[in-house]
């Protein structure tokens, strides 16, 4: 059994010994130390090399945020939890600026204690294997990895179904090809991916920055959070104020770096344009600006497009027609009218999804037969084109109606696409 080896720093004595009664039943953990304020802590952390610091923030000498940051820099493969009476944002938003791991707020139980310092132990262990190399003694080398593809939605006009139309994508692309699909939620103040996907907000962007190596490819993907149907995701922060503090280059990055692990990065992104969404469009491979049939809309596309044009990104562009309807503006005088063809278009069934939203269920999956997730995986077919071409395949299709009629249940339909995923032919 690993045991997770802990010090506590903490200049009040009686609560160092609270804390050990506390996990004093605990078998995998071990109180390696004590330390009564910031400078001891940072000795004792070069000395006792614990896997996990529990660090309060008031202290003599030097407080716990300070040495927190210190440590995060000197020891990264060490995880601190920050254990402190003040539980406003503020303090959260300094600790973990610092390099915290997590934050507990006194008094905590015996259970709360443990399974945060286990989350933080396993934590741990995946940096350990970064800063020793990255490589498990013995293990064969593994071949150089083709960088996958950044697909980027864009649009400064609200409602045209971004969102929407970027998660289900990403799951498409995950159950089309087999491949490893990740999707990134950069619309930070008010991104809706983990409602649509029904999963809880935690492994967001806001807390991967907050890392000093948030480069590292195994460091980010301990952020990521799964979904069943096969996707990760990298989700936007539970509170809008945290926005604030990404940089277009940190997103740059972070894509770029994502996109060495992954066949796949979908990005989504927010209605206005900001320098993360820059951030987003520099990293992207290919930008899908989308449309709807309206006048409003019809504005905001030509002027997308001509900001990729000024941005030189005008051979990543593709026109995405959403919520296409017959009666509405034509196709093609939609393409007169932005002096632009149109890539892809996708129907508007708003009795398919409006309750995939409502149940967070992605309608690739909960009705794969209809003719919009027809249009999805088509999408993801021209998105795969050049790469499954080139390799002697052709493009994504998605199982029958007469097969998704004969599922009993989402659940048995899950499970069956997962033991036969949509097949590429």
């Amino acid at each position: 059994m690993d045991t997770t080896k802990v010090l506590i720093a903490d200049d009040i004595a009686g609560t160092r010994e609270d804390i050990k009664r506390l996990l004093y039943f605990e078998e995998d953990i071990k109180v390696v130390g004590e330390a009564a304020d910031g400078e001891e802590a940072l000795r004792l952390t070069e000395t006792l090399q614990p896997d996990v610091v529990l660090m309060d923030i008031n202290m003599p000498r030097m407080d716990g945020i300070q040495a927190t940051e210190l440590i995060s820099m000197q020891f990264p493969e060490v995880a601190v939890v920050i254990i402190s009476i003040q539980g406003e944002q503020e303090y959260l938003r300094k600790a973990m600026a610092a390099g915290a791991r997590d934050y507990l707020v006194k008094p905590f139980n015996s259970s709360e204690l443990a399974e945060t310092i286990r989350r933080a132990g396993a934590f741990h262990k995946k940096r350990q294997v970064h800063f020793s190399g990255g490589q498990v003694a013995g293990a064969t080398p593994q071949p150089a990895r083709i960088p996958g593809k950044v697909i980027t939605l864009f649009s400064t006009k609200g409602g045209v179904g971004r969102t929407t139309l970027a998660c289900n994508l990403a799951v498409a692309l995950a159950q089309g090809t087999g491949q490893k699909v990740v999707l990134v939620d950069l619309d930070l103040a008010g991104g809706d991916a983990a409602v649509l996907l029904n999963m809880p907000t935690k492994g967001t962007v806001t807390e991967v920055i907050q890392e000093p190596d948030y480069a590292d490819p195994s460091l980010l993907e301990s952020y990521l959070a799964p979904h069943f149907s096969g996707i990760n995701a990298l989700l936007s922060p539970a509170d809008p104020e945290q926005a604030e503090t990404v940089t277009g280059a940190q997103v740059t990055v972070i894509l770029q770096t994502l996109k060495k692990s992954y066949d796949y990065v979908v990005v989504d992104t927010c209605a206005y344009l900001n320098e993360v969404v820059v951030g987003a469009l520099e990293a992207a491979d290919q930008v899908l600006v989308l449309v709807t049939q309206d006048l409003p809309a019809l504005k905001h596309a030509r002027l997308n497009i001509d900001i990729l044009e000024r941005l030189n990104f005008h051979s990543k562009i593709k026109l995405i027609l959403n919520k296409t309807r017959p009666d509405m503006l034509k196709p093609n005088e939609l393409e007169k009218s932005l002096n632009f063809s149109l890539w892809h278009a996708v129907p508007a069934e708003e009795k398919i999804v409006l309750p995939s939203i409502n149940r967070g269920m992605p309608f690739v999956l909960a009705e794969a037969g209809s003719a919009i997730s027809q249009s999805i995986f088509e999408l993801a077919g021209l998105l795969t084109r050049g790469e499954e071409e080139a390799a002697g395949k052709g493009r994504i299709v998605p199982e029958s109606r007469a097969d998704y009629r004969e599922r009993k249940s989402l659940l048995g339909k899950f499970f069956k696409t997962s033991a036969k995923p949509v097949s590429l032919r």
